[in-house]
């Protein structure tokens, strides 16, 4: 198992925290909008913020983190405790999903360090990222029974990878800190790409073939 530069810890509880925040408001924003209870919009914040991440940690054989760790329901809660008592209008438009943008590509890049300190090779390592990002907000969707984001043709899951596959470049790499720059450059860079992406529309060719 490799061992995590001194620098990374606080880089990466930054990016946690900023991901979970954000993808549980998702969440329970929409369950408002839904206009569901709160035992329901506190759920989708939950299943939302912590899904991705829960099922990389059962694949790579780790701890479910959130079950471990004291803060982070309470932090998915208090999100749907906001979402309840705001008018959802306020969570919607372009702010929030640029938010949900810088939340996509935190967790992109904290999927994939940990799948790596866990020992898991390069590749696997980028899906585990790719996992962390997108899983929370597919799971959501198909609950709420809304269109998933994995049949939108949108450049979302692409900026997921884009911010995992640059953190496994810096490591392969083997550059001083290269996780350390590697994790802040991969954020950047996932975000940049799907801001390109909401800014100017670019989505992914879909398939063409005969329909016969």
């Amino acid at each position: 198992m490799p061992t995590l530069p001194p620098a990374l810890p606080a880089i990466l509880s930054v990016l946690d925290v900023a991901g979970i925040a954000v993808f549980a408001l998702s969440g329970a924003a929409l369950g408002a909008r839904l206009r569901q209870t709160f035992v329901t919009l506190a759920f989708f914040a939950l299943v939302t913020g912590v899904g991705g991440g829960s099922v990389r940690d059962l694949l790579i054989g780790a701890p479910v983190f959130w079950v471990r760790e004291p803060w982070i329901a309470p932090v998915c809660l208090g999100v749907a405790l906001l979402a309840w008592f705001t008018p959802h209008r306020w969570w919607e438009g372009r702010l929030f999903v640029w938010a949900d943008a810088a939340g996509l590509s935190a967790y992109s890049v904290l999927g994939t360090v940990k799948a790596l300190e866990y020992g898991v090779p390069p590749i696997t390592a980028a899906l585990m990222g790719v996992i962390t990002g997108c899983v929370g907000g597919i799971i959501r969707d198909v609950l709420a029974g809304q269109p998933s984001i994995l049949l939108r043709p949108e450049l979302y899951v692409t900026a997921a990878a884009l911010a995992a596959g640059l953190v496994i470049a810096g490591n392969l790499a083997g550059l001083p800190e290269s996780l350390v720059w590697g994790a802040a450059a991969a954020a950047a860079a996932g975000f940049m790409l799907r801001g390109a992406a909401i800014q100017w529309q670019i989505a992914l060719p879909t398939y063409r073939g005969s329909a016969e």
